[in-house]
């Protein structure tokens, strides 16, 4: 496969001091997901490939020796993985966007890595062309091309990353001390994917990297003990509908307990791989 990005450093993004980016790559990232707008592409996951070139500075990380000065890329790569498998979008150009806007977002304080300049993504579907091609597609963006929409909640606040009309993507992030009460769903689909280490879910700590899928009318809560903000990576379809997040009292038995799916590498998902980045 062909560089996501040119040879020539002359073609590198630069800093603002002129330096050419450093790069880090991800390469033939494999996900089955459901992609298109064909009848047939709708019900049925199809393989997509994912490569993403990352334009940083990466000097600091090179002399701190500290993970939060560059980008894990173990967790990025379960957190783009996460994104591709849950949202469920129609075109190729509506996944590279949202991927790109996600990348790009300033960090949040419990993700502790180096903010990301720009990007060059490429998405490909081995099967769109039944063996006769591939089929793919190849957008850079750049961080000061977008602005991010935030809402103030009672728990802390929400980061509007991407949304459209089937779908949305937003970091839940739960200022220290306070919750998500117990709500439901009755209406959209959600996933959620725990990005720290410290939460409570159903009053049970969670490891980083888990993600969940919630089925409508199941009661689900979140609890930050910790004095980090902690963050939730969203997925909504339909985008969010305010009044379908409905807070219900927690059942008489207490709050089911649930099964997740790891995202991150499992060195990745321990609070000792949090003491490192920091």
């Amino acid at each position: 496969m062909n560089r996501p990005f040119s040879d020539s450093v002359s073609a590198l993004p630069r800093d603002a001091q002129g330096r050419p980016l450093d790069v880090i790559e991800l390469r033939q990232i494999s996900v089955q997901c459901i992609v298109g707008v064909y009848p047939a592409e709708r019900g049925t996951p199809q393989p997509l490939e994912l490569d993403v070139a990352l334009y940083l500075d990466t000097r600091k990380a090179a002399s701190a020796g500290s993970l939060r000065d560059t980008v894990d890329y173990g967790r990025l790569a379960g957190e783009l993985r996460f994104l591709l498998e849950t949202a469920d979008f129609r075109m190729l150009e509506t996944a590279a966007e949202a991927l790109c806007r996600y990348i790009l977002a300033p960090p949040t304080e419990d993700s502790a890595r180096a903010p990301v300049r720009a990007v060059t993504l490429r998405l490909s579907k081995p099967e769109a062309l039944a063996g006769a091609g591939l089929a793919s597609l190849q957008v850079h963006r750049a961080a000061d091309e977008y602005q991010f929409e935030k809402e103030e909640k009672p728990f802390g606040r929400v980061d509007i990353v991407f949304q459209d009309e089937h779908v949305g993507i937003y970091r839940l992030r739960i200022a220290p001390g306070r919750t998500i009460p117990t709500h439901e769903h009755r209406v959209m689909n959600e996933a959620e994917l725990v990005l720290g280490h410290g939460l409570l879910l159903q009053g049970r700590p969670v490891l980083a990297g888990t993600g969940f899928r919630w089925p409508k009318h199941l009661p689900h809560r979140y609890d930050n003990p910790r004095a980090l903000e902690q963050t939730v990576l969203c997925v909504d379809r339909p985008a969010f509908l305010p009044g379908d997040e409905v807070e219900v009292p927690e059942p008489p038995g207490g709050l089911v307990p649930v099964e997740g799916r790891a995202y991150y590498p499992a060195a990745a998902s321990t609070p000792e791989a949090e003491s490192e980045r920091w």
